[in-house]
């Protein structure tokens, strides 16, 4: 059985959220039209990379969590989205990224792990502590966010436990060649399905020209912004080449 993922690519704008949902909706809409069972959005698709928290921070039961849960009902779909979470009582907010399942209900959410300390992130975010994999129509799916890519234990982590791992992502254009070249090694080196999803667009004073991308388990990549994810290949790439090292190792 296999997965099809639509990479939800898209311009999500600057600080205005009823826009970006307008916008991730069309995104959604072409995704089902695809045949798509699961749709990943970017990193705080809903405002952009913020550091204004205390205006933009939302609860997982706010109005941005429901339009997106509203969409995936409607499609029938999963959708991965980021955004910037900030519960009652909690002092900081955090970096989120979303897993809502297609009736609708929140399935997870990964808090960031490594934050980008070069743009103040740690000034304002709480870093997350643990990872989080998510079963996505049999497919076992881990979550990261951006700045996660870099640092190559967080993937190694939760390997053996992955068919499919999730990059959602603000990476600037400038730093558009890491990108690249760090998706790629992380399904290397853990001999799974890497997909990254970078945003489009100007926010902030940075530009951003997406580079979303899908690699397969043997580093392979694939064409397009809709990709067939198949937890079968994965299971024969590793055991022709059995290169992960054991869990007692």
């Amino acid at each position: 059985m296999t997965l099809r993922v639509a990479l939800g690519e898209y311009d999500t704008g600057w600080h205005d959220p009823q826009l970006s949902l307008k916008r991730a909706g069309i995104v959604a809409h072409n995704a089902a039209h695809d045949g798509a069972k699961l749709l990943v959005l970017p990193e705080m698709a809903t405002t952009g990379f913020t550091m204004d928290a205390e205006h933009f921070a939302e609860s997982l039961a706010g109005e941005s969590s429901m339009v997106l849960g509203e969409l995936a009902a409607k499609h029938a779909m999963w959708i991965v989205a980021g955004m910037s979470v900030r519960e009652a009582g909690e002092e900081r907010a955090s970096n989120v990224a979303v897993a809502f399942g297609p009736d609708g209900a929140i399935a997870g959410s990964y808090r960031k792990q490594r934050l980008f300390g070069f743009a103040e992130e740690t000034k304002t975010y709480a870093a997350g502590s643990a990872p989080l994999t998510v079963s996505i129509e049999g497919v076992r799916t881990s979550l990261f966010v951006c700045y996660d890519l870099r640092f190559p234990e967080l993937f190694r982590e939760v390997a053996r436990a992955s068919d499919l791992m999730l990059v959602i992502a603000n990476w600037p254009v400038d730093r558009r060649a890491h990108w690249d070249a760090l998706l790629p090694a992380r399904a290397i080196e853990n001999q799974c399905y890497v997909i990254g999803v970078n945003r489009l667009g100007v926010a902030g004073g940075l530009t951003y020209d997406g580079g979303s991308a899908a690699y397969g388990p043997w580093g392979e990549r694939f064409p397009g912004h809709v990709v067939d994810v198949d937890p079968s290949h994965v299971a024969a790439v590793r055991e022709r080449y059995p290169f992960l090292p054991q869990a007692a190792e």
